[in-house]
């Protein structure tokens, strides 16, 4: 018990030392991160309410969910560090009510002293013949000082009284409203949980009827196998005429200046690129297996996928130039932008704003997300030349 009161008291000390800034800094962000992740919950429930009526989103509808679970411990977690933190600054701030109180008593005990000394002493009779009696001159003036000071003492005590007093009502005031946060974020917490164990228990079944219905999943499985790959192979292809497009351009002339700066500025910027719309990441970059069929492998994602509220626009993540734009079964309209060396794709897009040869800048709006089979999710990829990149790990 000792040693939990010094930690929370070193706490206490290194909040006072810093100041509130970095407390500051870390509430702003803790809600700037609570509030994506609630966003994100808004995206993901509107998208499994477009496909109730669906019959073949189960994968999807699967997805969907954990992700919102994830989102949903993460909320759950985050309301846990705020109630630990009300905890320990209702413990702190008893302690320092229960140090005020004790000092007010002491501060109130010796001016009662002070009061009946003066009282005893109140006539000045006596304070003249207590001085004439003194044995001595400097005796008269040390009694002389003591009476002199008494009535300056008794008001600076009862100041400092008055004022403790204050203080303990403030303390007494911040404790009550910190009580009354801690119950919210615990009430919050606790809806939190409920809505984690619905959540849980929606994907425990699906998780069943995919189990049931395995020939038909599998089937749904292998058509979107075939669509992927079909844009990888297309992909792939129009890329490498981009690049062949470039290196004949190159045997005519030495690359322009112009293309240089923009390749560099792309590698560049590894790390900081905005993201081309705002939502959940549903979908993750490279080889991924069934979260049921565990021994199924799916397709191979070259890229990442990005669930979007509907009629959400796309904006380009850098600038470029259109190289290409194609529409591919199970993706509709998509955009390929070439940054020097480097490529974007942007697919599962309608009514495409650019065309090909438009230059774009970065945050330029290309076109608005389509929902596909029951999906509303922008695929992105980024290519460095003939080779996939992780575009997470190029987004900001």
């Amino acid at each position: 018990m000792m040693r939990r009161v010094v930690e929370i008291s070193l706490m206490l000390i290194a909040f006072l030392a810093f100041g509130g800034r970095a407390y500051a800094q870390d509430v702003s962000a803790q809600e700037a991160k609570k509030a994506k992740l609630e966003r994100e919950i808004v995206i993901i429930d509107r998208q499994l309410a477009e496909n109730a009526s669906q019959s073949n989103t189960m994968l999807s509808d699967l997805t969907l969910i954990r992700k919102k679970i994830s989102n949903r411990k993460a909320l759950v977690a985050d309301a846990d560090k705020k109630v630990r933190f009300y905890n320990d600054s209702i413990y702190l701030t008893n302690r320092e009510i229960n140090r005020l109180k004790v000092r007010i008593d002491t501060l109130t005990s010796h001016y009662s002293r002070l009061v009946r000394s003066a009282y005893k002493n109140r006539d000045a009779r006596v304070w003249y013949m207590y001085m004439l009696a003194s044995e001595n001159l400097g005796q008269a003036f040390r009694r002389f000082g003591y009476f002199r000071n008494l009535s300056s003492q008794m008001k600076d005590e009862a100041q400092k009284i008055r004022d403790m007093q204050e203080e303990l009502g403030r303390k007494k005031e911040r404790l009550s409203q910190m009580k009354k946060e801690a119950e919210a974020v615990r009430n919050a917490r606790q809806k939190e949980v409920d809505a984690l164990r619905k959540d849980e228990a929606k994907a425990d079944s699906v998780v069943k009827r995919l189990q049931k219905d395995k020939k038909k999943y599998q089937n749904q499985l292998a058509a979107k196998k075939k669509e992927v790959q079909a844009l990888n192979r297309e992909i792939a292809r129009i890329i490498a005429q981009a690049i062949k497009t470039d290196d004949q351009k190159m045997k005519e002339q030495q690359k322009s200046q112009a293309d240089m700066k923009l390749d560099g500025e792309f590698a560049n910027n590894k790390g900081k690129l905005p993201w081309p719309a705002d939502g959940p990441l549903m979908g993750r970059f490279g080889k991924q297996y069934h979260p049921v069929y565990k021994n199924i492998e799916l397709p191979q994602n070259n890229g990442i996928d990005i669930a979007l509220s509907k009629g959400e626009q796309v904006k380009a993540v850098f600038d470029g130039v259109v190289s290409k734009v194609f529409v591919m079964p199970g993706y509709n309209q998509c955009v390929l932008i070439q940054h020097g060396n480097y490529f974007t794709l942007y697919c599962k897009m309608k009514g495409l704003s650019v065309k090909a040869g438009d230059k774009v800048a970065v945050g330029q709006v290309l076109g608005t997300i389509d929902t596909i089979n029951g999906q509303t999710q922008l695929h992105f990829e980024v290519w460095k030349g003939s080779a996939p990149q992780n575009p997470e790990q190029w987004l900001r």
